[in-house]
């Protein structure tokens, strides 16, 4: 009853008459012929799931289960309607007629797993099955299996499929190769495979050099992304838009607000089409390297905008200090219609952290399941920790913490634990790092933030144990390090570094800042010096801290009057804070310093973070 009712719909809508003579006769292979162009036409206008089973009853019927042309057009559309679990079940059966199978049926299968996110292990599944019965791939399978490989990320796997896209010939297919090198850039640590394919490559289009570069990026190699860009341009290789998001995260990672702007007149003038996802890089890129009101001004020029616009906007007013404007604009996104997703309240969070907005923060954060439907994660836990801990309410944030219906990771613990020697709550400070090193005696930060503890509180003989340790475990503390960029060039420099070619006029420079400070009143901040040595030589290596080279060696390398631009690796410690501002006024500079959480605008003396960071 229910296939007569199926077939009876079919057959009013297509009217496909022939058709009730196949289902009433045994099939002639006339019949057979037009019964087969009718279920090819009629998959040809399947739109929906409900329509593709009926079409699964009427092949069944019509005794085409076996028909290689009506069974590759099945899983064609089912693919085209995200349902080819369903297909994949119909067709890889034990009573299949295992001739059917051919090329063309695979890399629908394979493609349709590899595009969707939670099934790439399926189409690498298939492609097994592809080969256990002998069916030779061909040029357009490897790139579905390839991105397969990637989207698991396992690197074992890829490289077996490389050997086998070298054993078949398929290896200087520049499609192949395009999505060998995603591969390789996706796998973690298989970075180095990425560039040796890309090197090989006889031919390298955009998408090959945007391959590469997003790698890179992606990585958190942003200065081998930036160079290889560079290589790009002289091979005379017009970028696209994919490549310039790919360019901007780099710039954005290595805070090069000069080379960002030149990707955005770039863009300009080349005509790139300027996608969503490009605008919003290009938001983000201008935020994050410290032109916070140009990403604004980028923002208010959208003709669309999406969740991840406004939110690049709230974030970048957060890592300014610019809090109030950030929960504006938070209050805009929502009166626009556009609902807050658990990343946007993140960002928002963080701005009331970056503000000491406590009330509000606490509002927003009470709000979110009643308001917006969003059950708090973890980051959000961590937000608020950070909030209450940043406005020295301690004691509110270990309650906090206590409380939390889910476990608090060691994020949550060190942000806590940093709380405790900042506002002097150093015994608890030290009963809660000795707990976070017997969860996780391995991780070198935990025995650096006891150690910082016990030079708080002048233990030296226990700072020197805890050194003792790391040592013997092959641990050390991660050096800090700043970024200025200059002259279209990135230049690092670390405490004390005499690396630099010019490291003697920058040395000479330094004593020149001491100098004049100490007669404007500069005063160091030994206490952040977590040593026991003499005073004088507690000024000294604070003199020699990597923010302090940049800026000593941007006095030196730009005009008088401009402004210098720095990015450090870890947060700006309390001495270097006050001596950036004592340069600011003596120099007549402004100093903007994008440290590991924040933008600080130092001018005339004064820094944007009103000392609250």
């Amino acid at each position: 009853m229910q296939v007569q009712s199926i077939k009876a719909k079919l057959f009013r809508t297509n009217n496909t008459a022939p058709l009730t003579t196949a289902l009433n006769h045994p099939p002639t292979t006339v019949n057979k012929r037009a019964a087969e162009q009718s279920c090819l036409a009629l998959l040809q206008t399947c739109d929906s799931l409900p329509k593709l089973t009926q079409l699964h009853a009427h092949i069944l019927k019509l005794g085409l289960r076996n028909n290689p042309l009506v069974i590759t057009k099945f899983t064609s559309t089912a693919s085209d309607l995200h349902a080819i679990g369903y297909a994949s079940d119909f067709v890889f059966t034990s009573d299949a007629d295992t001739r059917l199978y051919d090329t063309f049926l695979f890399n629908t299968v394979i493609r349709a797993y590899a595009q969707t996110s939670n099934t790439k292990h399926n189409a690498v599944y298939y492609y097994k099955v592809m080969l256990e019965h002998s069916v030779l791939p061909n040029k357009f399978t490897y790139p579905f299996v390839l991105k397969a490989c990637a989207g698991i990320g396992s690197l074992n796997l890829g490289k077996q499929v490389h050997g086998s896209v070298v054993k078949i010939g398929f290896d200087t297919d520049l499609h192949v190769q395009n999505t060998m090198v995603h591969m390789y850039c996706s796998c973690g640590s298989g970075v180095e495979f990425a560039r040796m394919v890309f090197d090989e490559m006889p031919v390298s289009d955009s998408v090959s050099w945007s391959a590469m570069i997003g790698g890179y990026a992606r990585l958190g190699m942003s200065t081998d992304a930036v160079e290889l860009f560079r290589r790009m341009q002289i091979s005379g290789v017009r970028p696209d838009e994919i490549t310039m998001v790919s360019v901007l995260s780099a710039c954005t990672d290595l805070g090069a607000l000069e080379l960002g702007k030149w990707v955005e007149s770039y863009t300009e003038k080349e005509k790139v089409h300027k996608s969503e996802e490009l605008c919003n890089a290009l938001i983000d890129m201008f935020a994050k390297c410290g032109d916070v009101n140009k990403a604004l001004r980028l923002f208010r020029n959208m003709k669309e905008r999406t969740i991840i616009s406004w939110t690049s906007v709230v974030v970048g007013m957060a890592m300014h200090g610019r809090g109030l404007e950030a929960v504006s604009l938070f209050e805009e996104m929502k009166g626009a219609g556009m609902v807050p997703d658990s990343i946007a309240i993140i960002g928002l969070l963080s701005a009331c952290s970056h503000s000491g907005l406590v009330e509000e923060g606490r509002l927003y954060f009470n709000s979110m399941t009643k308001d917006f439907g969003i059950v708090p994660k973890i980051e959000h836990y961590g937000c608020m920790v950070d909030l209450l801990s940043r406005a020295g309410l301690v004691k509110e944030a270990l309650e906090f913490v206590q409380k939390m219906p889910i476990e608090p990771n060691q994020i949550i613990w060190r942000t806590l634990i940093t709380a405790c020697r900042v506002n002097g709550e150093l015994n608890l400070g030290e009963s809660l790092s000795k707990q976070l090193i017997r969860n996780e005696p391995m991780h070198e930060s935990n025995y650096v933030l006891l150690s910082n503890i016990y030079a708080k509180m002048s233990r030296w003989e226990k700072k020197t144990t805890i050194r003792e340790v790391m040592e013997k475990k092959g641990m050390r503390k991660i050096p800090g390090s700043t970024m200025i960029e200059l002259d279209n060039e990135i230049h690092e420099f670390v405490a004390g570094d005499k690396t630099h070619n010019q490291y003697k006029e920058i040395y000479e420079m330094l004593d020149e800042m001491g100098r004049k400070m100490k007669r404007a009143g500069y005063v160091p901040t030994t206490s952040e010096v977590f040593l026991d040595i003499h005073e004088e030589d507690k000024e000294d290596a604070l003199n020699r801290h990597s923010e302090k080279l940049a800026i000593a060696f941007a006095l030196l390398k730009t005009p008088p009057g401009t402004p210098i631009r720095i990015m450090k690796n870890l947060r700006v410690c309390e001495d270097c804070h006050s001596a950036t501002k004592f340069i600011s006024k003596i120099y007549n500079r402004e100093i903007v310093v994008r440290d590991r959480n924040r933008f600080h605008h130092v001018s005339n003396g004064l820094c944007s973070c009103k000392d609250f960071w």
